[in-house]
């Protein structure tokens, strides 16, 4: 094959070539043409030439082991990875890739039927392995390249996103906290002109929030995993721990069914619970207990989270999770949590609640369709 390869050198990439030419969306040049197939064949030819010439290590060097070498390129590993860059950049398909690739060992087979030239079974299987590593490296790097594009392109796309919500956001605050300064300056109520303008503010707000929590749950859809209810309150437990001590009140947990599992996007209900349990640290009395309980009642998970805040003013329950309303003393953030944490459980097709337990605290319950672990 040797011998065949290299009388017929050209004849097989001008065959390459016009196959490629034909090939929809293929235009590449003379130059990245040269760390394609060109290049390939010479390697193909020096690799035979190591076997015939009993020199096994010349030949793995050259054109790699059988499977490929996840340690080191071999020559024609590196140049089937420049290759495969090159062909992104022109804007291909992986599948045109190895199409590449297999236009060479058609027109090597076909040639040699056409002109009665038998290769040897050692020689079809030397092959097989540097087309199978040539290929496999190629399409590697062609991934590699490609998804690094696309994760650098989300990165900018997601940049600019919350560059713009920031900015919004910003100026929303800006013109809540002139209308906040005038009504205390001028002792006007707020139901007057400049209240208006606070509220308008404030509903930029919330509907600036809202779109970015929608995207959010649009983008999480695919993210959504059927998961262990203990290793889940397990996961909150740990980061609660901590709070606890600096809240001067500690903290427990009650033993979870192994087999209890809900469905649904870990990381933002993991996020919806600490953000209770950080509520319950902050309101709670000092020298207290905070309590998480996950158990299933009929058809569906309950986890609460139980403080020891004193009790709910009366009418507070049902306007907890409204955006903006603050519930400590010392206007500490922006009122958002409750609101976004029921948003993230409602995405997820379950509840948030809040129910008070008069003169001892209140218990947050998040409700969620029961799955059973097998």
């Amino acid at each position: 094959m040797r011998n065949f390869l290299t009388n017929n050198r050209e004849e097989l990439i001008s065959r390459c070539k016009s196959k490629v030419a034909r090939r929809p969306r293929r235009a590449a040049t003379e130059q990245q043409l040269a760390n394609g197939i060109p290049l390939f064949l010479d390697q193909l030819i020096q690799t035979f030439a190591a076997e015939e010439d009993d020199k096994p290590a010349d030949s793995i060097r050259i054109s790699g082991p059988s499977g490929g070498d996840s340690q080191a390129l071999s020559e024609m590993g590196v140049a089937a990875t420049a290759h495969g860059k090159e062909l992104l950049k022109l804007g291909y398909t992986v599948d045109q890739v190895v199409h590449d690739y297999g236009d060479l060992c058609q027109a090597i087979t076909d040639m040699a039927f056409e002109r009665d030239a038998p290769f040897a079974v050692g020689e079809f299987r030397t092959l097989n392995r540097c087309l199978d590593n040539a290929i496999a490296d190629a399409v590697t790097e062609f991934s590699y390249q490609r998804d690094t594009q696309i994760a650098r392109q989300q990165s900018l796309d997601s940049t600019e996103r919350v560059g713009f919500l920031a900015h919004e956001l910003r100026n929303c605050l800006g013109t809540a906290t002139l209308a906040i300064h005038a009504l205390e300056l001028g002792n006007m109520t707020v139901g007057g002109a400049t209240g208006s303008v606070l509220k308008r503010s404030l509903a930029a707000m919330v509907a600036l929030i809202d779109r970015a929590l929608a995207e959010v749950r649009a983008s999480a859809q695919e993210q959504r995993q059927t998961f262990s209810v203990a290793a889940f309150i397990k996961d909150a437990e740990t980061s609660a721990q901590l709070v606890a001590g600096a809240a001067r009140c500690s903290f427990e947990t009650a033993s979870v069914d192994p087999l209890l599992a809900i469905h649904g996007n870990r990381e933002l209900l993991l996020a919806a619970l600490q953000n209770l349990l950080q509520n319950a640290f902050k309101f709670t009395h000092p020298h207290t207990t905070v309590a998480l309980k996950a158990h299933a009642l009929d058809d569906h998970v309950l986890i609460d989270v139980e403080d020891h805040c004193g009790g709910l003013p009366p009418g507070s329950a049902s306007r907890m999770f409204e955006p903006f309303n603050q519930h400590s003393h010392d206007k500490s953030g922006l009122g958002l949590g409750l609101s976004i944490a029921r948003q993230s459980v409602e995405a997820d097709l379950g509840t948030l609640t809040a129910r008070d337990v008069p003169g001892t605290g209140c218990v947050f319950t998040i409700r969620l369709p029961l799955h059973v672990l097998e």
